[in-house]
């Protein structure tokens, strides 16, 4: 316990000694991050709309697991055909969008509540309204072109994708990468302080001198201070005294 004790008192000094130089790393990583994510990185917004899949209403007499199956599996099925080529195609000519269906398929992500019967689809985009209008327009071709597809008519837009001028971007995150960057100038400015406290072999007290030599230290010299000298210094007047004496 007491080597752990002396070990960490001098993780501390160390610390305490570069205290500066690890506060100047600290605060140049946030300020490089903090720039870097609000003046170089493109703000992306994100609009979505809500789609009800109308269920075949089942008697409860009758109602088994099986049918909770059907069902879960028919909302699976629906979230793989919203982007799908076939209806992305669709999509990108109705907007004359310059994209292609494989991009705008990473540009959309869908999900939906466990035992919901409402899917969400969301868009990801540079441009806040062309956000919209592509959540909206894939939304209106899944409910047209499920009908030919599943030759099935039980899809309602439930909550059509709006804008709005207050709305934030989701990505990039500020705060986040400003934290980031906390923690990771943080572990460079710690690291490099005790690299250089590694690499710096010179001897500034005479606990270096027996760590280098090996040997105890059986006593120190002390400096003798300037004040001492100037007090204990004899003055000229009576230097000429004791020359005349002598003579």
């Amino acid at each position: 316990m007491a080597q752990e004790a002396i070990n960490l008192q001098e993780v501390f000094k160390i610390i305490k000694k570069r205290f500066a130089l690890i506060i100047t790393i600290l605060v140049l990583s946030m300020t490089i991050a903090g720039t870097f994510s609000y003046y170089y990185l493109t703000p992306i917004f994100q609009a979505s709309t809500q789609i009800l899949i109308n269920q075949k209403e089942f008697d409860q007499n009758q109602f088994s697991s099986q049918d909770i199956n059907t069902n879960l599996q028919l909302i699976n099925t629906y979230n793989v055909i919203i982007k799908s080529p076939v209806i992305l195609s669709k999509v990108i000519d109705n907007l004359n969008l310059k994209t292609t269906p494989e991009l705008l398929n990473q540009q959309i992500i869908v999900s939906s509540e466990q035992n919901s019967q409402i899917v969400n689809v969301r868009v990801e985009d540079p441009d806040l309204q062309e956000a919209v209008e592509i959540a909206n327009m894939t939304a209106k071709v899944f409910q047209e072109e499920i009908i030919a597809l599943m030759n099935v008519d039980n899809v309602s837009i439930l909550s059509p994708a709006v804008f709005t001028k207050d709305t934030l971007p989701i990505k990039p995150n500020l705060i986040l990468n400003v934290g980031i960057a906390a923690v990771i100038g943080l572990m460079i400015g710690i690291g490099i302080t005790f690299l250089m406290e590694y690499l710096d072999t010179s001897i500034k007290n005479e606990q270096d001198i027996g760590e280098l030599l090996g040997l105890p230290i059986l006593g120190l010299i002390s400096p003798i201070s300037n004040k001492y000298l100037k007090k204990t210094k004899e003055p000229k007047s009576l230097h000429r005294k004791r020359a005349k004496n002598l003579v």
